[in-house]
């Protein structure tokens, strides 16, 4: 029987909710280029910029609810008789709110390796603390007179958050699940192939096949909000 699950969500879970996805096809993010607000040299070149447009994100989330996809892998975190891990590329809480409706059993954790858009990181102590309102240019950290609070955000050219505990948990898996992920962003693009060095089985849910399909047993292509509820009633049976 599978016991260790692996499940990586990305844009695509959450575009069913209104989220935006990360990333046009012009390359642009909301308008905006990756380099002016999603890199520490924007935010030290122009931390207005970079503070107000995710305080215009921040205020979104209100706007936006869990969709099917999110409350099906919270009923299969409530039910999974082993260990489940899920990491998820988005910065939004929807899956957090999923989690909150439907508690998890033991064995469940949820990883955000990217960061939340509901918490604020020090600048100086690297300290985190929830948040749900504006910050300032230069917003005075609660952790250190010498730090700012920033958003808790991994940028381009930092470090995913968890890999650690991300990795050891791929070395064990029995099934590893990729939904809504272009499979072009590393280290999360060759999730899947750790995955299958340690012998799992592998699902890909997209709206089209991703960049490393071919790396998956299994693929289903569709909205999130359809697929992943489909894929949760056969893994629990």
């Amino acid at each position: 029987m599978s016991r260790n699950l692996v499940v990586l969500t990305g844009a695509g879970i959450s575009a069913d909710s209104g989220v935006p996805t990360f990333r046009a096809d012009d390359g642009l993010w909301l308008g905006h280029r990756i380099e002016d607000v999603a890199t520490p040299e924007a935010f030290a070149r122009n931390p207005t910029l970079v503070q107000d447009f995710y305080n215009q994100r921040r205020r979104q989330m209100a706007d936006v609810h869990p969709n099917a996809a999110h409350r099906a892998l919270a009923e299969l975190a409530s039910r999974w008789p082993g260990n489940f891990l899920l990491v998820t590329q988005n910065v939004d809480d929807l899956h957090d709110r999923a989690h909150a409706e439907i508690p998890p059993r033991d064995g469940f954790m949820l990883l955000h390796m990217h960061g939340e858009l509901l918490r604020a990181r020090c600048t100086a102590t690297g300290r985190t603390v929830p948040w749900h309102d504006d910050l300032a240019p230069y917003h005075d950290s609660p952790f250190s007179s010498e730090g700012w609070l920033r958003p808790d955000i991994v940028w381009f050219g930092e470090i995913p958050m968890g890999l650690d505990r991300i990795h050891t948990a791929l070395s064990q898996c029995d099934v590893f699940v990729s939904i809504g992920t272009s499979g072009t962003v590393f280290p999360a693009a060759g999730f899947v192939q750790q995955a299958r060095l340690a012998g799992a089985r592998t699902v890909e849910i997209n709206l089209e096949p991703s960049q490393i399909a071919s790396a998956f047993d299994e693929t289903h292509y569709g909205p999130a909000a359809e697929c992943v509820p489909q894929l949760v009633t056969r893994l629990k049976a």
